[in-house]
């Protein structure tokens, strides 16, 4: 694949991180602003999450009935607008309202370049190339909150939108001038009105659904991290707020160095192989974290290993899952693309609520998601080595 295309696709890729994590060290400053507390401040990001799994339903089958390139024009004009509402609000309703819209305009960018992928390459090759991609999701959640909180201090909150919208308005220069329409030209539109019987066919679709499962699943114990750790770190063990970052940038940092490293163990064995192997990495070291939680230590650090590998160990799940999955799905890659990402983002929201729902004042309810999200993951990946990719 052209670097201009990884590169365009890796910016595309970086939406969704960036505009959930840019804006999170502004949640107290907001809540002074529009005069309530963070609480519902948080209401925001739960509008973000709502806009992302529901959107990506209606981009897939547009994708495949209009190709990929006009789509991903609207969807990013949509994202920029949506930006500059944001940096405007009035009132935290508006905010909420523009977020939601935000979202929607930003899951073109997911589930179109994973629609890219599959147009231009093969299983193997994917797996390479969504590798290549995490590195850009991996840096975007040690760089955001950093970057969004600089922001803060010097221009105010409304620079932190007007920042997502400059970037993705050179992403939408760069997709109108760089990246050509690359569904193949064989394949004949589908018709919007076969969406759901698409979508029916994927339910069907055992490989499909296995490995889509496995990415999810997995992806679920990482937002169950993403939940507890704030809590777990700062409040539980008193690690300072300001260095939470750091914590949260190593581990990150482990997840971008495992999906470099899993570009190349690919070449032996492919993505199906390190997929089984890696999820059972992630289980293992799941359940030591969550024996370790249930002794209730004193101190933080036996837990950060465990935790540690976990992430690390998704760098390798994730994409191959992807991979895995998209194989074989050429003539409805948009809809498959956009039902995957649903799927996935849909159970990943379902952890956080569940993490919340259990929180008992310790790091048990954490480990124990990411814990049963290891279990379920593995049985689903193993379950699908019955299909060749």
């Amino acid at each position: 694949m052209p670097l201009r295309f990884l590169l365009i696709l890796g910016a595309l890729s970086a939406f969704g991180p960036l505009a959930i994590d840019f804006y999170l060290p502004s949640f107290p400053t907001l809540a002074r602003e529009f005069a309530t507390d963070v609480e519902h401040v948080q209401l925001s990001l739960a509008a973000y999450f709502i806009g992302i799994s529901l959107g990506q339903l209606f981009y897939g089958p547009i994708a495949d009935r209009y190709g990929r390139r006009i789509p991903l024009l609207i969807g990013v004009a949509l994202f920029t607008a949506a930006s500059f509402a944001c940096a405007l609000a009035p009132s935290l309703d508006w905010l909420i309202a523009a977020r939601f819209v935000q979202a929607l305009g930003g899951c073109a960018g997911m589930v179109i370049n994973r629609a890219v992928v599959r147009d231009l390459c093969d299983p193997l090759a994917s797996a390479k190339v969504f590798s290549q991609l995490v590195l850009v999701m991996g840096l975007a959640p040690i760089l955001a909150p950093l970057g969004g909180g600089l922001l803060l201090d010097t221009l105010g909150w409304p620079w932190i939108f007007h920042s997502l919208a400059l970037f993705a308005g050179v992403c939408l220069l760069a997709v109108w001038l760089w990246l050509p329409e690359t569904r193949p030209q064989h394949m004949q539109p589908a018709p919007l009105s076969g969406a759901f019987g698409q979508y029916r066919a994927l339910l069907g679709n055992a490989s499909f659904m296995g490995y889509s499962l496995a990415g999810g699943v997995a992806m679920a114990g990482m937002f169950a991290y993403i939940a507890g750790s704030p809590f777990v770190f700062i409040e539980l063990y008193g690690v300072p707020a300001e260095h939470y970052g750091w914590l949260f940038g190593s581990n990150a940092a482990g997840f971008v160095l495992m999906a470099q490293v899993n570009a190349r163990l690919v070449r032996r064995g492919g993505p199906a192989l390190w997929l089984r192997r890696m999820v059972l990495v992630y289980l293992i070291s799941g359940v030591c974290l969550l024996v370790l939680a249930a002794l209730q230590l004193a101190s933080l650090w036996p837990l950060l290993i465990p935790m540690f590998i976990c992430v690390a160990s998704l760098g390798c799940v994730l994409p191959n899952a992807t991979a895995c999955a998209m194989a074989g799905q050429g003539p409805h890659a948009g809809s498959a693309s956009g039902f995957l990402g649903s799927l996935q983002f849909t159970v990943a929201a379902a952890a956080s609520a569940l993490v919340a729902y259990l929180h008992d004042g310790t790091a048990l309810p954490m480990a124990l998601v990411i814990a049963c999200c290891g279990a379920i993951a593995t049985g689903c990946a193993w379950w699908s080595r019955r299909f060749v990719v």
